[in-house]
C-alpha cells in the first residue's frame, strides 16, 4: 500500500511501540471487549495508522463468529466475505420482499423495531418515519437502477415507502411546519397523531434536518414515477423550511435540532445534518423552482464558512442527528460522512475544493469514531455510542469507497472493503438480518438492519464493481 510520509512515520511509532499498549486481557469499560481484536489486518489500517484505536483487548485467534455466521479470515488476517455481497444482499432483499402488506404497507415500513418474523417488537413501540423511510426509498431506487430496472417489486417497494411518508406521516395543516414530514412517531399509526413524537421529541416537534431526509427521497421518487403528490409534499417541507430559515453562526445551524412545529420553538441550536436540506433544495431548482436558490446559496455559505471549518476546531457544529439522543456536545460521524458523499457526488459543480473538504469529513470520523472489532476498522455513530450500527458502518464503508473510486487514492480503499464485509456478517442465511454485526441477532432497528444499509452497498459496488463477486 502506497502511503503518506506522515501516516508511515506514524505507523513506524506504532510498530515500534505497539506491544507496550495492546493489554492481554480486557481493560475494564473497553467497547467491544467481548469480540477479539487481531492487529496484522490492513481492515483497520485507518485506525492503527493515524494511532486513534483505544486500547483493545487482544487475543491471539480471531473471532470464531462475527454476526450471524462462522468468520473467515485469509492467511494474513484480513477478513473474507461469509458469502459472496451480491449474494448476501438478494438473500436480505429478498427476505424483505415477502414482509408481510397490512394496511397497505409491509410492515417494515411503520415498523422501525421488527423482529426476525416480521413482528413488531412490543416493548420498543416508538418509529422513525422520515430518516427510516426516506432512506429506505433511496436504497430500493438506487438497487432498482442497480438491477437494470427490471424488477417492479423494487420500484413497488419505493413507492410503499413514500406512500406512508405521504398520506401518514406529516404534522397536522396549521402552525409553522404544516403538512411536514414526521421524525418520529409510534408504529402502526394510520395516520400518525398530531402528538406523536416519540424517542427524544416532545409530543409536537418535528426535526427540520429529518424534512430535507424526506423531502429529498419524495423528489427522487417523483422523478421515477411521475406521480405528481411524492413531488408537492417534498415542495411543502422546503418550503416550511425555507420560511423557518434563520441566519446561521458560529454557534447555531441554520435551522435547530427540534422545532415545536405549532410555534415553532426551537431546542437544540445545532443541527449537524444540513447536506439532505441542501439536497432538497439543489434537486427543486433541478425541478424548475428558482424560489428555493437564495436559500440554498445561504445554506451552502454557512456549510462552507462555518461548518466545514469546525471539523478543525470543536466539531459543535456536528452535533445532534439520531432521533433518540439531545446532548448538546454528541458530535455524529452520519452527518459528515453524508455531506462527503455529496461532495463526492457533485465534485466541482458544488465545490471547487470538494477533495479537500471531503478528506477533512473523512478525518473528522477517523479521528472520533473509529474502534476495531475482530480485526476490522469499524465506525460508530456519534460520541455517545460507538458500536458500529448496520447505518452508519455501510455510510462509512461506502463513503471511502466512493473517495477512494473519485480520487484514484487507495489510501481508504481496503478499510472500506472490511468494513462493508462486516457489516453483511449481520445478514442471516435467510436474509433477515439483524441491525448490527457485533452479536448474532435478527431484525432490531430497520434503518441500521436495511434501509440505511442498502443504498450504500450499492454505492461502494458501483465504485469497485469487483466487490459484489
Amino acid at each position: 500500500m502506497r502511503w503518506h510520509l506522515e501516516t508511515a512515520r506514524r505507523l513506524s511509532v506504532i510498530g515500534n511501540s505497539i506491544a507496550g499498549w495492546i493489554p492481554s486481557s480486557p481493560p475494564a469499560g473497553v467497547i467491544g471487549g467481548r469480540k477479539a481484536w487481531r492487529f496484522p489486518s490492513a481492515a483497520f489500517t485507518v485506525g492503527v495508522m493515524l494511532a486513534l484505536v483505544p486500547r483493545p483487548n487482544c487475543t491471539a485467534a480471531p473471532a470464531a463468529v462475527i454476526g450471524n455466521h462462522r468468520a473467515v479470515y485469509d492467511s494474513h488476517g484480513t477478513l473474507q466475505p461469509w458469502t459472496p455481497w451480491r449474494g448476501a444482499i438478494d438473500r436480505e432483499v429478498n427476505w424483505y420482499l415477502k414482509c408481510p402488506v397490512e394496511h397497505g404497507y409491509p410492515r417494515f415500513v411503520y415498523l422501525t423495531f421488527m423482529d426476525g418474523n416480521y413482528q413488531a417488537i412490543a416493548n420498543r413501540p416508538s418509529f422513525i418515519p422520515a430518516t427510516q423511510d426516506g432512506m429506505g426509498i433511496i436504497s430500493y431506487l438506487k438497487y432498482y437502477h442497480y438491477m437494470g430496472r427490471k424488477d417492479p417489486r423494487l420500484l413497488q417497494m419505493a413507492r410503499y415507502l413514500g406512500d406512508y411518508l405521504v398520506n401518514e406521516a406529516i404534522t397536522p395543516d396549521t402552525g409553522k411546519y404544516p403538512r411536514f414530514s414526521r421524525s418520529t412517531g409510534w408504529q402502526e399509526k394510520f395516520p400518525q397523531p398530531p402528538d406523536c413524537g416519540s424517542q427524544d421529541d416532545q409530543p409536537y416537534e418535528i426535526q427540520p434536518d429529518k424534512g430535507g431526509i424526506a423531502g429529498y427521497a419524495l423528489v427522487l421518487l417523483y422523478e421515477e414515477t411521475k406521480d405528481e403528490k411524492y413531488l408537492q409534499q417534498a415542495l411543502q417541507n422546503a418550503h416550511a423550511l425555507m420560511a423557518n430559515m434563520r441566519e446561521g453562526t458560529a454557534l447555531n445551524s441554520p435551522w435547530p435540532f427540534r422545532a415545536d412545529y405549532r410555534t415553532g420553538e426551537p431546542r437544540g441550536a445545532v443541527s449537524g445534518n444540513m447536506s439532505f436540506i441542501l439536497r432538497l433544495f439543489d434537486k427543486l431548482i433541478e425541478q424548475g423552482y428558482p424560489e428555493f436558490k437564495p436559500a440554498r446559496d445561504e445554506l451552502w455559505k454557512w456549510i462552507k464558512e462555518f461548518q466545514i471549518p469546525s471539523l478543525a476546531q470543536d466539531g459543535l457544529l456536528w452535533v445532534q442527528f439520531f432521533e433518540d439522543h439531545h446532548e448538546l456536545d454528541n458530535r455524529t460521524a452520519w452527518s459528515p460522512l453524508n455531506l462527503a458523499r455529496y461532495l463526492i457526488e457533485k465534485q466541482n459543480a458544488l465545490d471547487p475544493d470538494w477533495r479537500q473538504d471531503s478528506r477533512v469529513l473523512i478525518e473528522f470520523v477517523n479521528r472520533r469514531f473509529i474502534t476495531v472489532r475482530d480485526g476490522v476498522t469499524v465506525c460508530g455513530e456519534q460520541t455517545n455510542d460507538l458500536d458500529p450500527w448496520g447505518g452508519i458502518l455501510s455510510t462509512y464503508g461506502a463513503v471511502l469507497a466512493m473517495y477512494s473510486k473519485a480520487t484514484g487514492s487507495i489510501e481508504y480503499q481496503a478499510v472500506a472493503r472490511q468494513s462493508l464485509t462486516y457489516c453483511l456478517y449481520a445478514v442471516d442465511d435467510d436474509g433477515c438480518p439483524s441491525d448490527r454485526a457485533t452479536e448474532r441477532g435478527r431484525g432490531g432497528w430497520q434503518e441500521d438492519a436495511h434501509t440505511d444499509k442498502l443504498h450504500n452497498l450499492v454505492d461502494a459496488m458501483t465504485a469497485f464493481p469487483e466487490w459484489a463477486r
